[in-house]
């Protein structure tokens, strides 16, 4: 029963007789936030924001005593933290919280081993490279630990190196093939953890993971497309035009059918966006700016108008079986 989502309690609510009152204190139970809840948050919040001010204290050490330190000692230091910290979560009987905020800041801590040891040697290596290493170099503890947070950071790091790649490597890449690519890998990112989430009923995916990523996704989309627009159309434009068409179709799909305001707010949005692109593109004169602006008002209410009946909507759902 602890593991039951707010989805299905009100799927049950709506095809049973229960009444108003009980249907509020199984949410209040089971959904939303108690005391319980908040001190858990806290508790969360106040170990990352040590870990956090940890690793930073150690880059602001190293920036501070660099000249002062011998080569050594920079890399004996953050060896022996990541191994200590690597040690401490495989080792000891903490809670797994605490051992999965460990090993985010051991995943951070080899990304300034390799800063200090490009450093010290003078590698010549391209940052796509360090970025690279650094994200193949956690992939092991990224997978077993399956923390949310420790997979944002992975995906950052994988974002960067693409970008990066297409910077210093990749210089035949255009910008909409390099923000279509981005789009691919995030999209495909979002999709895996929805399947997970939903093959896996009692996976413990945060909602707010979720939107991270379909955020993640949409932006790129929206960037590609807009700057396609401008730009001549090749095969790339039509591909992520294509391919988005479709990503926001499904994605407005899936926002009705579970009720997601995340996607049915970001996604309108994007779609706004992409069409005053096009409204500029057309004529860049003043009465198209003044026509762009009108429908930018306008969309914008219509989607808050629409978002607010679907709450209401919602809202009414849950209490109409009692």
């Amino acid at each position: 029963m602890d593991q039951l989502q707010r989805e299905d309690i009100l799927r049950i609510a709506r095809h049973s007789n229960i009444s108003q009152q009980a249907l509020s204190e199984v949410l209040n139970k089971y959904v939303y936030a108690g005391r319980k809840d908040w001190y858990k948050f806290l508790h969360i919040f106040l170990i990352s924001l040590g870990v956090g001010f940890s690793v930073a204290g150690i880059i602001f050490f190293f920036a501070y005593n660099w000249a002062d330190l011998n080569k050594f000692v920079k890399l004996g230091i953050i060896e022996l933290l990541i191994v200590s910290s690597v040690c401490i979560a495989l080792f000891t009987k903490l809670n797994q919280l605490v051992k999965n905020v460990l090993i985010t800041g051991a995943s951070v801590l080899v990304g300034v081993l390799f800063a200090v040891f490009g450093q010290i040697y003078q590698t010549g290596a391209n940052a796509y490279d360090f970025f690279l290493g650094w994200t193949m170099s956690i992939s092991l503890w990224v997978f077993v630990s399956a923390f949310p947070p420790l997979w944002l950071v992975y995906l950052i790091l994988i974002n960067t190196t693409i970008n990066l790649y297409a910077e210093q490597v990749a210089n035949h890449w255009s910008t909409v093939f390099l923000l279509l690519l981005l789009f691919c890998v995030n999209a495909t990112s979002y999709i895996i953890s929805l399947s997970i989430k939903k093959v896996k009923r009692h996976s413990k995916i945060p909602i707010w993971f979720n939107n991270s990523l379909a955020l993640a996704a949409i932006v790129p989309a929206t960037l590609g497309s807009s700057i396609g627009i401008f730009s001549e159309y090749s095969n790339e434009f039509l591909a992520i035009i294509s391919i988005t068409t479709i990503a926001f179709g499904l994605g407005i799909y899936f926002g009705y059918q579970f009720k997601s305001g995340f996607l049915l707010s970001i996604i309108p949005f994007s779609i706004i966006i992409i069409c005053s692109s096009l409204f500029i593109k057309i004529s860049d004169n003043e009465g198209m700016f003044l026509f762009t602006s009108l429908f930018i008002i306008v969309s914008v209410t219509l989607v808050i108008k629409n978002l607010i009946h679907l709450y209401k909507k919602w809202n009414h759902g849950q209490t109409a079986t009692n």
